[in-house]
């Protein structure tokens, strides 16, 4: 039973997780994991920018590919979901 059981999971997995979440097949560059490691520290822009040596402008603009790519409304909620799709 537990084998049938996990057995169904892993298909419906398969079906539903494309069309519930598409995230899932997004990559990140090294850079935007970078930044958005730091932003999930608690630092801002501008100590992002000291941090990796890369003017706040850049730093900004990797906010906004991640927030993008992974359909988020704020760079909190990016982190939490790449977190959970195992991407940082």
């Amino acid at each position: 039973m537990a084998w049938l059981t996990q057995t169904a999971h892993l298909g419906m997995s398969r079906c539903l997780t494309p069309k519930l979440m598409p995230e899932t097949d997004v990559k990140l560059s090294n850079r935007e994991i970078a930044v958005l490691r730091w932003a999930a520290d608690g630092q801002t822009s501008g100590e992002i920018s000291s941090i990796l040596k890369i003017p706040e402008r850049t730093v900004n603009f990797h906010i906004n590919n991640v927030v993008s790519k992974l359909n988020t409304a704020n760079k909190t909620s990016a982190a939490v979901k790449a977190a959970m799709l195992g991407l940082l």
